[in-house]
């Protein structure tokens, strides 16, 4: 369920699994805790800087919007 405060979701996971990467690689390349980079993932970060965005992108090799979608606010699109 998307959080009723925003409805943006963050996929990490599916980047780092079709990159072969663990979040540990991850966290290594863009120079981020692996805590703060698990918030992220699990959806409970906030915010995010634009340098860590670009950081991710360069890293996965991929755009923002690849880690970053907005929901629907429809429950029937879902």
């Amino acid at each position: 369920m998307v959080d009723p405060e925003h409805r943006v979701s963050v996929h990490l996971d599916e980047l780092l699994t079709a990159r072969g990467m663990t979040l540990t690689e991850l966290s290594r390349k863009v120079d981020l805790t692996l805590a703060n980079l698990s918030i992220l993932k699990n959806g409970r970060a906030r915010a995010m800087r634009f340098s860590t965005l670009t950081a991710l992108c360069d890293a996965l090799d991929c755009t923002p919007g690849d880690i970053l979608r907005v929901e629907s606010a429809d429950p029937a699109d879902e």
